[in-house]
C-alpha cells in the first residue's frame, strides 16, 4: 500500500513515517502541498495523510482540490485543529477521517488499517480475491491452494492490482511501482511482466483497458481479457 504523507513537522513526520514503514507500506513523505500535488499527479497514491498547517498553504485547499477532480483516494487528517467546527469541516470538505494531534502512533495505524479495510478490502496481511491469495507478510501467492512462484517485480505488479481492485490502474503507475527504470523504459516491459503474470496466476484475473493500463475486476462478470 502506497501511503503519501504530507507532514512539514521533521520530528513527528519521520517518527510516522518509520512506523508505518515497520508495518510493510510504503511511504512517501513530503512537507509542502507544492510537491503533494505534484506527487499526486504524477505518482499517486492509495491513501494520504494529510496536514492542514503547512508552510505553503492549508492542507483543506488540497483536499478540496483532489474532490473537485473525482479523486477518491482516502484521506485521513492529521491536525493540531481539535475544535468541532475544524473537524466538520475538514471531514465536509472530504475527509474520510479525522485524527487530532499530538496522537498516539497505535492509534494512527489503526484508523490507517480501518480505511485500508473500508476502500480496498484490504486488512494489512491478506489479500483475497476469487481464489487469488497474497499474503502480505510472507509475499506468498497462491490460486485455489496451489502455490504461484513469482518474480519480484511480478508480486509488486499483482499486489498492486489486488489492492486497487475494480479500479484502473494506469500504466505509468505499475511501471513506476514495479519496474526499475531501465526495464521501465523497454517500450513492451510491462506488457512482458504483465503476460507472464497472467500465465502464472491463470487468465479471468486481468484485464486490459486498451490505452490506459490494468484492472483485476472483483468479479469477472466482463469476461477474461487477453
Amino acid at each position: 500500500m502506497k501511503i503519501l504523507l504530507i507532514e512539514d513537522d521533521l520530528d513527528l513526520g519521520n517518527g510516522v513515517r518509520i512506523a508505518l514503514a515497520d508495518q510493510g507500506l510504503d511511504v512517501v513523505w513530503v512537507r509542502h502541498m507544492a510537491a503533494a500535488d505534484e506527487h499526486l499527479a504524477t505518482a499517486g497514491c492509495d491513501l494520504v495523510l494529510l496536514d492542514l498547517g503547512l508552510p505553503d498553504g492549508d492542507g483543506l485547499h488540497l483536499l478540496a482540490k483532489l474532490r473537485r477532480n473525482r479523486s477518491g483516494v482516502p484521506v485521513l487528517i492529521l491536525s493540531a485543529r481539535d475544535a468541532l467546527p475544524d473537524r466538520l469541516q475538514g471531514l465536509d470538505t472530504g475527509a474520510d477521517d479525522y485524527l487530532v494531534k499530538p496522537f498516539e502512533l497505535a492509534e494512527l495505524l489503526s484508523r490507517v488499517r480501518a480505511l485500508a479495510r473500508r476502500s480496498y478490502g484490504f486488512d494489512g496481511a491478506t489479500l483475497e480475491l476469487r481464489g487469488l491469495c497474497l499474503h502480505v507478510p510472507t509475499r506468498r501467492v497462491a490460486v485455489r491452494g496451489r502455490p504461484v512462484d513469482l518474480t519480484a517485480s511480478e508480486y509488486v505488479l499483482l499486489k498492486t492490482l489486488m489492492m486497487r481492485a475494480d479500479h484502473v490502474v494506469t500504466r505509468r503507475s505499475l511501471e513506476e511501482q514495479a519496474l526499475p527504470g531501465a526495464q521501465a523504459n523497454a517500450s513492451n516491459s510491462l506488457d512482458v511482466h504483465m503476460a507472464n503474470l497472467r500465465r502464472k496466476i491463470g487468465e479471468g484475473y486481468i484485464r486490459t483497458v486498451r490505452g490506459v493500463g490494468y484492472v483485476i475486476d472483483q468479479d469477472n462478470g466482463q469476461g477474461a481479457a487477453r
